[in-house]
């Protein structure tokens, strides 16, 4: 069984930063990309930023040059920087990884990290 454990949302100012973590535990054998979504009150969940294995990123265009997505060298954890924060960025932030099980890579979910921007 795999988990998927985000940590580091919260409450913070616009302008201020945050960093969140994922972490993937359980029987891995492979992670290829892992990305992050968010989910705002009464709108679809979105891709915010991704990675894949070997390091190539992509971001939604709304978070590029204020966020930043990376890995750990274990490849099981997946950070997001998240500078110049603003209030539309007030969202439940979800990790999602594309895991190797039974036969072929299947996606997990994280239970997600709320954040809220505001004054």
């Amino acid at each position: 069984q795999v988990q998927l454990v985000e940590s580091g949302g919260g409450l913070v100012q616009p302008g201020g930063s945050l960093r969140l973590s994922c972490a993937a535990s359980g029987s891995i054998f492979s992670i290829s990309s892992m990305d992050w979504y968010r989910q705002a009150p009464g709108k679809e969940r979105e891709l915010v930023a991704g990675i894949t294995s070997g390091g190539r990123t992509k971001y939604a265009d709304s978070v590029k040059g204020r966020f930043t997505v990376s890995r750990g060298n274990e490849k099981t954890t997946v950070y997001l920087q998240m500078n110049s924060l603003k209030p539309e960025d007030t969202a439940v932030y979800y990790c999602n990884a594309q895991i190797f099980m039974n036969g072929g890579f299947r996606p997990s979910w994280g239970q997600g990290t709320q954040v809220t921007v505001s004054s």
